[in-house]
């Protein structure tokens, strides 16, 4: 299936879930986590909900991280470039959502791409073989681009993969893994 029809496909299908569902789901997700070999890295980069959008509720891993007395790293998007600019959370960040409903970081400590270690990586849908489906604008791509290359990167995803994702281009990057409610795909 082409991107343009797996983003309406998987739009519609979150849609359907309910919040309750969602929550349930999240904390799946959240608990599959803790099941990897990840928890030796430093600088975690998390994506914060967009609720609108029925995204995975990332606050339980937003807990996990703080739990583990990790470096969780968030981002705001430029628009003008289409990259993102990364920030280190702390007690005195304030988010606030953008035009879009994403919620950003208004400043605070800036951190480097090259000091990322893992990335968990929002998507709409994916494939078997760890291509993924964003919202199209190449935010993700751009800066996983930017990473070094032994970053590991997490897709989170209440849906299982496609078959296969067509007219996937070079500079997508690719997923290492990718994390259901029901377990840990590797690619």
């Amino acid at each position: 299936m082409d991107k343009k029809s797996l983003r309406q496909k998987a739009k519609a299908e979150r849609q359907k879930l309910t919040q309750d569902e969602i929550e349930d789901k999240s904390l799946a997700i959240a608990n599959q986590l803790l099941r990897m070999d990840i928890w030796d890295k430093l600088y975690y980069h998390l994506f914060l909900t967009i609720e609108e959008q029925k995204e995975i509720n990332t606050e339980y891993i937003l807990q996990i991280l703080a739990g583990k007395d990790k470096e969780i790293v968030i981002s705001k998007c430029e628009f003008t470039t289409l990259g993102m600019t990364h920030f280190l959370l702390t007690d005195n960040t304030k988010i606030k959502k953008n035009n879009y409903n994403v919620p950003e970081p208004i400043d605070g400590l800036e951190v480097p791409d090259v000091k990322i270690d893992v990335v968990f990586v929002p998507l709409l849908a994916y494939d078997k073989q760890g291509n993924r489906v964003g919202y199209g604008k190449g935010f993700y791509d751009n800066f996983l681009s930017k990473c070094k290359p032994e970053t590991i990167k997490i897709g989170l995803s209440f849906f299982p993969p496609e078959e296969k994702i067509e007219g996937v281009s070079e500079s997508d990057v690719k997923l290492d893994f990718c994390v259901t409610p029901e377990g840990v795909i590797c690619f």
